[in-house]
């Protein structure tokens, strides 16, 4: 018999949290690698962006079946291989020369993330929390994310001015490996209370969730999260210092995200108790919208930058708990952390396509204008695609709990 029924589920959502806020934070601070890996390798943008972009593309394939894996068989698995992924990533970036030892390093950061990541724990989360708690317990991966951010990019800001890129990238590598003794806790087959509701093969779970309409209206306004988080992180302290202020701006502009997000997302999960998830999702990407036409219309200073990022940092992954527990609202958590996982694959297509159209606007053109406008009309998009979404259970969850 599986131990998931003896683990208390504070040990399952703390292991959870820990792995998820490692793996995700030391991803995200990939953009300070930006000018000096480029400039060393004597690579433009753009190359680099390809390859964190290629990151993210196959985090987000590898993610349906790193979710499949962990519905079926328990995550503790499938996170030990995303970790040891990871942890290979990192190091082949410091042993390669050329654009298309970069992509290799991409393809391997990407499995790490698809295995150690949020998609494949959302699952073993989800099933441990009753319904009412869920969407909280969810959110607290998030946060956890937010307060391991807050301290990466201060922590790999230093080891690169101490060590150089290479050897910090080793030292990140080394801090990964923290998390495989996590794997333990979030180990054993996955047991769902008895009800009910019949069992779904795989197959039906994804039929299911192609019929249905505010799936995809879900699965559209991901894709714009996934675009807007991907080019601010990766591209800001770039930015920052082409117009001339110092790196500094920067670390502290991302820290001020990971700052912020930290109390965006905790507000996202008690968001349920006065509003639909919904609504909530459409003020995100509306607040979006506003902060990326400042970036365009305000004079660029560090208070502007800065006091930007930490607004932005409010909607930052506050949409993670709030479109993965409507994942489980209208399907159940059976198949959570895979059906999530396709809706987070659309995240990836936007993340691979903001960072790929990013290098190689700015290679054309050295200016960022243009993609703070297409991240703004993005975020008009994604608002008002949120509204139709219908948050109720599918009829075969209804017909269930009629019966019961």
């Amino acid at each position: 018999m599986s131990d998931t029924k003896l683990r208390p589920v504070w040990i399952t959502v703390t292991a959870a949290c820990l792995i998820v806020g490692l793996s995700m934070s030391l991803r995200q601070v990939m953009g300070l690698y930006l000018r000096p890996v480029t400039m060393d390798l004597g690579v433009g943008r753009e190359p680099f962006s390809n390859a964190m972009a290629t990151a993210n593309l196959v985090w987000g394939f590898a993610a349906i079946p790193f979710g499949f894996w962990a519905d079926k068989y328990g995550a503790g698995r499938a996170v030990a291989v995303g970790v040891l992924c990871s942890m290979f990533g990192f190091f082949m970036i410091t042993q390669v020369s050329t654009g298309a030892g970069l992509l290799a390093a991409g393809v391997l950061m990407g499995l790490g993330s698809s295995g150690s990541g949020m998609t494949a724990l959302v699952g073993a989360v989800g099933r441990a929390t009753p319904p009412e708690k869920r969407t909280a317990a969810v959110a607290s991966l998030g946060m956890a994310t937010g307060i391991a951010t807050f301290l990466a990019y201060p922590y790999v800001h230093v080891l690169i001015e101490w060590l150089g890129w290479r050897a910090s990238l080793l030292a990140v590598s080394a801090t990964i490996a923290l998390t495989l003794p996590l794997t333990l806790f979030v180990a054993g087959r996955p047991v769902v209370a008895a009800t009910t509701v019949r069992k779904q093969t795989m197959t039906e779970a994804f039929k299911e969730a192609f019929a249905t309409p505010s799936f995809w209206l879900l699965t559209f306004g991901f894709f714009v999260c996934g675009f807007h988080v991907a080019f601010y992180s990766v591209h800001l302290p770039a930015y920052v210092q082409d117009q001339g202020l110092g790196a500094w701006v920067g670390v502290w502009a991302l820290m001020a995200v990971g700052i912020a997000n930290i109390v965006g997302t905790w507000l996202a999960g008690q968001s349920g108790r006065v509003m639909p998830k919904r609504f909530a999702l459409s003020t995100i990407y509306f607040a979006r919208t506003v902060l990326f036409l400042g970036m365009i219309y305000l004079p660029v200073s560090p208070i502007t930058v800065i006091g930007i990022s930490a607004l932005l940092g409010l909607f930052w992954l506050s949409t993670i708990p709030l479109t993965s527990t409507l994942v489980g609202t209208f399907f159940g958590t059976s198949w959570m952390s895979m059906l999530f996982a396709f809706v987070f694959l659309s995240h990836q297509l936007g993340s691979f396509l903001g960072l790929y159209m990013a290098g190689v606007l700015y290679d054309a053109t050295h200016s960022y204008t243009t993609m703070w406008w297409i991240s703004a009309g993005l975020g008009l998009f994604a608002g008002l695609v949120h509204l139709p979404i219908r948050e109720r259970p599918v009829p075969r969850l209804l017909a269930a709990a009629a019966a019961e």
